[in-house]
């Protein structure tokens, strides 16, 4: 079973997916993304891993005979990838040369080329969760891509406020936010000749922070030349080694690769108001300190953040500077 059911409270569609359920349980010393396991090749760099247990398929099976005049259904269109980083079981991102990083940005640019190519899929968002403090039970290096068939709610959400702000001032409410920040300063972390990595003024994660290209023209994967794919490399490169400066271990965190939306007529103009951008969810509000969920937080999105952003922003500052004397490839 598999398949979406729509929520009319928030007009919003749920993943509902019990075959997920009936994963095996691998031994502890089993990693099906490290060569010799014989469910990837002996010799890769980066790979393209179809999920075994995807929650959306291009070629989905009809929903539960569950949906009524009130209740909706709609098969579980979309596509489910496993972004393999390395063979190396225990490497970071910030472990491999650029070169490698390199092969990595072009994967995804492939696949984001790929399917979006699908008239069906409406949003193609690349992620990560890293750490057991996010749930991951794989260490192996790896992301995720989801295509979906349909436009998720938060997505839609911050296309509304993009959309409104630019129809009233002429510019990208997320280009706003970037230059305020860089006019401010003191919650920028770095920037480099492409993107901007800063603490949004607003943020309820601790260290959460955004990375933004300086060309508003750059909305999806499908506008990286060689020169930009490399920047920003680099630039994933140097915040996660910032963040595993920061307290000596590997940091966890939720990524998004956030980009336009695709087949939509609602948002066909969103290469004007909605420019690619990075977005890190990281768990920890101190070295050994979880910010877990309040309920005011889920039962009402009324979000906390129990520190002062600017000192957050500080001490990532100072934990970069540290990453770049250690890393003399930089």
């Amino acid at each position: 079973m598999s398949e979406f059911r729509y929520n009319p409270l928030l007009d919003d569609w749920t993943i509902v997916n019990g075959n997920r359920q009936k994963r095996p349980d691998r031994p502890k010393d089993y990693c099906a993304f490290c060569p010799g396991s014989g469910k990837v090749p002996d010799h890769y760099r980066v790979l393209k891993y179809d999920n075994d247990w995807p929650s959306m398929s291009t070629q989905p099976a009809e929903p539960d005979p569950v949906a009524n005049a009130f209740f909706k259904t709609a098969p579980s269109y979309g596509k489910c990838e496993v972004i393999l980083y390395s063979p190396d079981h225990e490497a970071s991102l910030h472990d491999l040369p650029m070169d490698h990083l390199m092969e990595l940005v072009d994967l995804w640019i492939d696949r984001f080329r790929d399917l979006s190519s699908d008239p069906k899929i409406k949003y193609v968002l690349a992620f990560e969760n890293r750490g057991k403090e996010v749930g991951t039970t794989q260490i192996h290096p790896h992301g995720q891509i989801y295509a979906f068939g349909f436009l998720p709610l938060r997505i839609r959400l911050e296309l509304d406020q993009s959309k409104a702000y630019f129809e009233e001032h002429g510019q990208g409410l997320l280009s706003k936010l970037r230059d305020e920040e860089v006019k401010f300063g003191k919650r920028v972390i770095f920037q480099n000749d492409h993107f901007v990595v800063f603490l949004p003024f607003y943020t309820d994660w601790p260290y959460g922070v955004y990375v933004l290209p300086k060309d508003d023209k750059l909305t999806s994967f499908d506008d990286f030349d060689k020169e930009t794919a490399e920047a920003f490399a680099l630039t994933l490169k140097e915040v996660q080694g910032m963040y595993d400066t920061l307290f000596n271990k590997p940091f966890p965190y939720m990524m998004g690769i956030y980009q336009k939306p695709l087949h939509t007529e609602d948002y066909a103009d969103a290469d004007k108001y909605y420019p690619f951008h990075l977005k890190f969810f990281p768990p920890l509000r101190g070295e050994n300190s979880i910010k877990w969920n309040a309920s005011s937080e889920t039962c009402a999105w009324a979000k906390t953040n129990p520190r002062i952003v600017e000192e957050t922003a500080e001490e990532l500052r100072q934990a970069l500077e540290k990453y770049r004397m250690i890393d003399q490839s930089l």
